[in-house]
C-alpha cells in the first residue's frame, strides 16, 4: 500500500504523461500547418512537462519504493509486455528529446527534422504506454481497495484475489 502523502503521485504523474502527449500531438499538428511559433509552444511545453513528469517519478519511487503488479497469468504478461519498451524507450528518448530540442531552438532545421522523425514516434510511445501502466497498476488492478477507484469489473478479478504484498 502507498503511504497517504504520496498517493495522489500516481495521478499527478500519469496526468503529466497524457499532458505530454497532447502537446506533443498539438506541437505536430501546427507545424503541419506551418505555424512555427505554436508548434514551439507545444513542444517546449511537452518538455517541461516530461520534466516535471520525471521529477515526480524519481521522488515518488524514491519515497514509495516499487509498486509490483498484483496480478498473475495473462495479464501479468501483458503487463510486463508494455512496461519493458515503455522503461527503456523512456531511457532513450531523453537524449535525443534534448538534441531535437537543441538544434530547434538554434534554427538547425534541417538537422532538427531529421531526428524529429524519430523522436516524436518514440516519445508518443513513452508518453501513452505511462498512462496505460498507470491504470493498469492504480485503476483496473489496484493493490488495495483504498486505491480502488472506478475499475474494469471482469478484468483481472482472478489477480485481484492473489495479491502479493508490497
Amino acid at each position: 500500500m502507498i503511504a497517504e502523502q504520496y498517493a495522489y503521485f500516481p495521478p499527478l504523474i500519469a496526468g503529466l504523461n497524457g499532458t505530454s502527449a497532447v502537446l506533443l500531438v498539438s506541437g505536430r499538428y501546427m507545424i503541419a500547418r506551418g505555424r512555427i511559433a505554436a508548434h514551439r509552444a507545444c513542444m517546449i511545453a511537452a518538455v517541461g512537462a516530461s520534466a516535471l513528469f520525471l521529477a515526480c517519478y524519481v521522488y515518488f519511487h524514491a519515497h514509495a519504493g516499487n509498486i509490483l503488479f498484483p496480478c498473475q497469468g495473462m495479464w501479468r504478461t501483458i503487463h510486463f509486455a508494455i512496461l519493458i519498451p515503455h522503461v527503456t524507450l523512456a531511457i532513450v528518448i531523453v537524449p535525443m528529446v534534448i538534441v531535437t530540442l537543441s538544434r530547434g531552438l538554434r534554427a538547425r532545421y534541417d538537422k532538427h527534422r531529421v531526428i524529429a522523425r524519430w523522436t516524436f514516434p518514440l516519445w508518443m510511445y513513452v508518453s501513452i504506454t505511462g498512462v496505460i501502466v498507470y491504470f493498469m497498476l492504480y485503476q483496473w488492478f489496484p493493490h488495495s481497495e483504498e486505491l480502488r477507484k472506478p475499475t474494469m469489473k471482469g478484468i483481472g478479478s482472478e489477480g485481484n484475489q492473489r495479491q502479493r504484498k508490497i
